[in-house]
């Protein structure tokens, strides 16, 4: 390209100076050297400065100025001498000027290649495809990932944004929501969207997102659409699913014999030494454990599945927590842990009683288990403005800022947690926050490490 270039500008200063010899020809075969002046040869100045640059423009106003002499030596109109320097200094800085101005525009010519190429090779080097469309739907912007993906699909290359995604709908495995998301998103421009889709037969998931863009002024200048292929995420998913499925299954039968005989042994308990009730209580102890974890996994799989039916009915939620807080007394005792509770009359809200026990033990039992010895676990429950709040503050171990963000997902345990051995699977958090989510609640989580957490439940009241 600077080869190009270089070449461009030689030309262009060749022309000039052929102009440069034409218009001398004309002014001597007119003698109009008094009457065209030396602005004649100005354009031609004002064309080798910008092409070329701010010395060869001066060059070019001697030139100039040196054609338009002889020209007036031949009409013998000779200027003197202060006339004839003062108008080749004019064309001279012309030439100067012009120059300069070209050298910007050349300079900023090549920062604005420089920056669009930088942004192309950041859009390729993405794993998103990603467009720009115009209002209408044609493309302006396109990286390679897209282009790519577009192929594998089988997409046309010609036509708008939803032609072409239209024109791959009898590939997909439920064609019929496919179109009618696309026709959606077509009728609703203002909207953002989120979609997934899978090819029939192959298994491929892609997930598209697309988004209304708008300039400074708020006015809507197009869209963008980005494409990312998810199938390795949706598989290791269905394979997470299907190991929870199956463990929950397999834990399950033997944990069934386990309880069946210890209810037996229960009953001959008298007859055991004191080492065989210690035994017992050991594994009574344990087999509640895993009794709990086998629950929790089969719950985090209704959940994902969209299977956990609640029973919709008044709770009265203060009775919920007191219970809760009255089961956890014992074992923050052991630990030498205070919990207290702070409740007003709160009006019953609609929900499922058993769930929302699950939620409130969930909550404390975290509370108590990341507390230090003598530690402190406060529970408030408080109405205002039909919107019950359920608020469990411990001062226990608490969790780093860069991990709070990741504290409820599935299977995650903060790095305080695991370096100092408290025991915990990672689900509890996950269960309360899909439980609340149910509710038409909210959750939120405020920590400061080494100082304690406080959660907080919002849920409709009645």
């Amino acid at each position: 390209m600077r080869r190009a270039l270089v070449r461009r500008r030689y030309l262009v200063a060749a022309l000039s100076v052929l102009g440069m010899l034409l218009t001398f020809a004309l002014v001597i075969s007119t003698s109009a050297s008094v009457l065209a002046g030396v602005i004649v040869f100005a354009p031609w100045v004002m064309l080798i400065g910008v092409d070329i640059g701010a010395l060869p423009g001066v060059g070019g106003g001697l030139i100039g100025g040196g054609l338009w002499l002889a020209a007036a030596q031949m009409d013998s109109v000779l200027p003197n001498a202060s006339q004839g320097t003062l108008r080749i200094a004019v064309l001279c800085l012309l030439g100067f000027g012009s120059g300069v101005v070209g050298n910007q525009l050349r300079a900023s010519e090549r920062a604005r290649a420089l920056t669009v190429a930088r942004q192309r090779a950041l859009l390729d080097a993405t794993i998103d495809g990603i467009c720009l469309t115009d209002a209408e739907g044609n493309i302006l912007i396109v990286n390679e990932p897209l282009v790519r993906m577009a192929t594998d699909l089988g997409m046309p290359a010609e036509g708008t944004v939803l032609e072409r995604l239209l024109s791959i709908t009898d590939k997909l495995a439920d064609p019929e929501r496919y179109r009618e998301r696309m026709l959606t998103i077509a009728d609703s421009p203002g909207d953002a969207t989120t979609d997934e889709f899978e090819l029939q037969g192959t298994g491929r998931v892609f997930r598209g997102y697309t988004s209304p863009v708008s300039d400074r002024q708020g006015r809507s200048v197009g869209r963008i659409w980005t494409l990312r292929e998810v199938t390795a995420d949706k598989e290791l998913e269905r394979m997470r699913d299907a190991f929870v499925a199956t463990v929950s299954h397999e834990l399950r039968t033997p944990l069934t014999s386990i309880s069946g005989f210890l209810e037996m042994l229960h009953d001959e308990e008298h007859g055991i030494g004191d080492s065989g009730r210690l035994y017992l209580d050991v594994i009574r102890r344990s087999a509640e454990r895993l009794h709990q974890l086998v629950e929790d996994l089969l719950l985090v799989a209704q959940i994902e599945a969209q299977r956990v039916d609640l029973k919709r009915e008044p709770v009265d939620l203060c009775a919920v927590v007191e219970r809760s807080v009255d089961a956890i007394q014992s074992w923050a005792r052991e630990k030498r842990v205070q919990v207290a509770l702070e409740a007003c009359d709160v009006a019953t809200i609609p929900g499922d009683e058993r769930r929302l026990g699950q939620v409130v033990d969930n909550l404390l039992s975290n509370a108590v288990k990341f507390s230090r010895e003598g530690g402190s676990v406060h529970v408030d429950l408080s109405c205002d403005n039909g919107v019950a709040r359920v608020v469990v503050a411990d001062t226990g171990i608490g969790i780093a800022a860069d991990e709070q963000g990741h504290v409820f997902s599935r299977f995650y345990r903060a790095s305080t947690a695991t370096e100092l051995a408290v025991p915990g699977t990672g689900l509890g958090l996950a269960i309360t926050r899909a439980l609340v989510d149910q509710h038409g609640g909210a959750i939120d989580l405020e920590s400061r490490e080494g100082e304690g957490t406080t959660v907080t439940v919002t849920l409709p009241a009645a």
